[in-house]
């Protein structure tokens, strides 16, 4: 595998993942691997929530009314709202009156308002000062300590009442606060109105049981290390368990539960964001595959160390289709001249090759088309870096689309942003046919014309296609002679492709060689312009005759990005929206569609 030559700096999540590890509902790493996670309940029943479909309550919105607010003031700040003495209530005044304080309360370049709140303000302690000793008495000293929810950014200042001035002020990255009262409280009514804690506990619990003294964490700070949110982590006791439940104060929205045992001293192991994911997509989509059987569907799917999510055993109306299909790699090259880039593989959270990981379940969602009918179903995995969508991280899609009528089709997606605007993903996409007897024909301008041999072709401007864009046919070697037409991206499917300018590879199915049937390390380079992709590999230096042989396509679209506006395209841009920094993605969707026919 080509590992990254320099490190760069390296978002939350899913719908409600049914309670034991079953395939999810369409209306719905570091670090060491733990022990079999298939056979840890507290991981099977943890539950992860999605980001895309926030449920609100009124309380929320009442906090959101006075965020609009106060972003709307001179002062953008959010102010204490603890009970503070007439003392406190001046060094507060003071502290944003003075501008070093209020440096990161608006973006440099527009303007806009970060949101910000004054988490406390409390009387100074001696180490609070450099030298452990205050300039005066220590009730003329206040720390004053403000949170950036925007930048994840903490701002901590002692404020001199006697001389009504700041004496000193920093600013942390990546930093948070003690949370207030008020936070603490809206966390917890958020975890009690929550319908996943309610049915995990089996009853509404009470306010007041998320603040037992028997758990010592009962709203313990943790940080949601995947969105850089501020999270905290109100903790329900019953029996000898403890419910996590982990709420995102960023957006006031619930991220999760997971069960812990009860200790004298709490986990060893704090549950964040990360860790829930981690362990449940582990224990449920990674050591073992998942049955789907969905409108005349039957396959299996699972994530795998390193080359995506892989569809096995895939019969359509009990006929066998797909051996296996998934995606190898993703080529990112960012010079056409000096071949520098990334050759990344997309997979499992732990003990995987992968360099992108997957942050949620597999998805299964009705596939509809222009009219909202539904015409099957996809299965759909999101992998993505760390740090998305800071510069140099990654964001994949990988989608199947299944359709009622025997179609199917495989695709990904880069969706931005990373390391320039002058990039060409290509990712590796393999698919294995489970015919034992099929041939390969290319349509030439005027008829089908079959390969004998393993080999490659690019689809170019000057590609002929039949009726329909298809450019290949597999047809069968029996005598019924079915087969699927293969119909490469030309900005058709809806789905905002522009084309796939693709390599297409057909190479001889060799279970009993490492030719992808099991996981395969990263095969190509990053950055080659030509054919030397990877694929090639199982091909050259002899090709061998592919007649009424089973077979394995290798599909590889070359796709640029762009940043221009109005034609962003495998692009990101974050903005300011209500005080937070939000993004909006712009994905490359390419693959190609497979159609079956009978002559």
């Amino acid at each position: 595998m080509e590992l990254r030559n320099t490190i760069f700096f390296i978002f939350i999540l899913v719908l409600l993942l049914p309670w034991h590890c079953k395939q999810p509902s369409a209306d719905k790493t570091e670090g060491t691997q733990p022990q079999n996670l298939t056979t840890d309940s507290d991981v099977l029943n943890s539950i992860i929530a999605n980001a895309d479909s926030l449920r609100t309550f009124d309380f929320v919105n009442e906090r959101v009314a006075e965020i609009k607010k106060a972003l709307q003031q001179k002062t953008p700040v959010l102010l204490c709202k603890d009970t503070l003495s007439e003392a406190q209530k001046m060094a507060e005044l003071i502290a944003l009156s003075d501008e070093n304080v209020l440096r990161y309360t608006r973006q440099p370049e527009t303007n806009l308002p970060y949101r910000n709140e004054v988490f406390g303000v409390y009387p100074a302690r001696e180490s609070d000062f450099s030298d452990r000793k205050s300039p005066g008495p220590l009730t003329n000293f206040f720390r004053f300590e403000m949170y950036n929810f925007g930048l994840n950014l903490a701002t901590i200042a002692i404020v001199d009442l006697a001389q009504k001035k700041v004496l000193t002020c920093n600013h942390t990255q990546q930093a948070q606060p003690d949370i207030p009262a008020n936070l603490k409280e809206l966390a917890t009514k958020i975890a009690v109105h929550s319908p996943e804690v309610q049915q995990a506990l089996g009853y509404k619990p009470d306010e007041a049981q998320a603040l037992m003294a028997s758990t010592k964490t009962a709203l313990n700070r943790t940080r949601c290390e995947r969105s850089k949110s501020l999270c905290v982590a109100p903790t329900f006791v019953k029996g000898d368990k403890a419910l996590w439940a982990i709420v995102d104060l960023t957006r006031h929205s619930l991220v999760g539960i997971r069960w812990t045992n009860v200790g004298t001293t709490g986990p060893a192991l704090r549950i964040t964001e990360r860790r829930l994911q981690d362990d449940k997509i582990t224990a449920c989509f990674c050591e073992k595959s998942t049955a789907l059987n969905r409108n005349n569907w039957k396959l299996n799917y699972m994530i795998t160390s390193s080359d995506g999510l892989q569809v096995s055993e895939a019969f359509y109306n009990n006929q066998p289709i797909v051996t296996s299909a998934k995606l190898v790699d993703w080529h990112v090259s960012y010079s056409g001249t000096d071949g520098f880039g990334y050759s990344d593989a997309v997979g499992c959270p732990y003990f995987s090759q992968a360099a992108v990981l997957a942050i949620d379940e597999p998805k299964i969602n009705d596939l509809k088309n222009k009219s909202g009918e539904s015409v099957g179903f996809t299965l759909e995995q999101t992998f993505r870096s760390e740090g998305w969508p800071t510069p140099c991280s990654y964001n994949y899609k990988q989608r199947f689309e299944f359709y009622d009528d025997g179609r199917f089709r495989m695709t990904s997606a880069s969706l931005g942003r990373g390391c320039g605007d002058n990039a060409t993903y290509r990712p590796v996409f393999r698919i294995a046919m489970a015919n034992p007897q099929m041939n390969f024909a290319e349509w030439d301008g005027k008829t089908w014309k079959n390969w004998e041999k393993e080999g490659w072709q690019l689809q170019k401007p000057t590609t002929k296609y039949a009726k329909n864009g298809y450019q290949y046919a597999l047809q069968s070697g029996q005598p019924n002679q079915s087969g699927y037409y293969i119909t490469p991206g030309n900005g058709q499917f809806d789905d905002g492709g522009r084309g796939d300018n693709a390599y297409l590879y057909v190479s001889l199915y060799k279970p009993d060689a490492n030719e992808g049937e099991s996981d395969l390390i990263t095969i190509g380079p990053c950055c080659n312009e030509d054919y030397k992709q990877g694929p090639e590999q199982f091909i050259e230096p002899n090709p061998e005759t592919i007649t009424n042989a089973q077979l394995v396509v290798w599909y590889v679209p070359q796709i640029k990005n762009d940043d221009t506006k109005g034609r962003e395209y495998c692009w990101a841009e974050s903005f300011l929206e209500d005080g937070v920094i939000v993004t909006k993605t712009y994905p490359c969707f390419s693959g190609p569609l497979f159609t079956p026919y009978k002559m």
